[in-house]
């Protein structure tokens, strides 16, 4: 006889798993901006990348926050007025933030040195990089992390059966990576 096996339907990540994705997310992006920012001002060939375990906090924080506006602004703005809108709460954020840690001598940015800055926690200077990460975040990390799942099972993840299955390959990574073909591991989007 044989048993058939309940397919349980993929769940969407929560918004502690999105908030974390979107965490390490921004905090790479603060290294390699750094990283690139210190090359081009002062051409240091070692690239070094710098930024703060508070950066972990502040962009998973404001790209969750950026991820409900986009939903609730998807069907009734225009993608260049949304990242607008996310650039000014982009600032918004970052000013309140810093001005926060600035309480406990613990922020980690100051652009004084900037001429367009305001108390050293925001500067116009940064309007353009702003604007053009919101697009990124919009477009590619808010949309393609929407789109991931979680599947509870006692599966690996990629195979299709048990791994004490004995047909095509049995339990064999060779079999589950040969049934792993027949699909092209993504959710069909209706």
């Amino acid at each position: 006889m044989v048993a058939l096996e309940t397919q349980e339907v993929p769940v969407p990540l929560t918004p502690l798993s999105r908030w974390y994705l979107y965490a390490i997310h921004g905090y790479f992006c603060e290294v390699m901006f750094t990283a690139a920012w210190e090359f081009v001002v002062n051409c240091n060939w070692k690239f070094p990348g710098v930024t703060s375990v508070w950066a972990l906090f502040i962009y998973g924080t404001c790209i969750l926050i950026v991820e409900q506006m986009y939903l609730k602004l998807r069907d009734c703005c225009p993608v260049l007025l949304r990242c607008l809108i996310y650039t000014l709460w982009t600032y918004l954020w970052e000013f309140g933030t810093g001005l926060l840690l600035q309480q406990f001598n613990a922020c980690p940015w100051d652009y004084s040195q900037f001429r367009y800055n305001f108390m050293g926690l925001i500067t116009a200077e940064y309007a353009v990089p702003w604007f053009c990460a919101s697009f990124i975040v919009e477009r590619l990390v808010i949309r393609k992390t929407l789109r991931l799942r979680f599947h509870e099972g006692f599966e690996d993840g990629w195979s299709n059966r048990r791994s004490d299955d004995k047909g095509v390959g049995g339990g064999t990574l060779e079999g589950a990576m040969q049934r792993e073909s027949d699909t092209n591991g993504y959710l069909k989007e209706d």
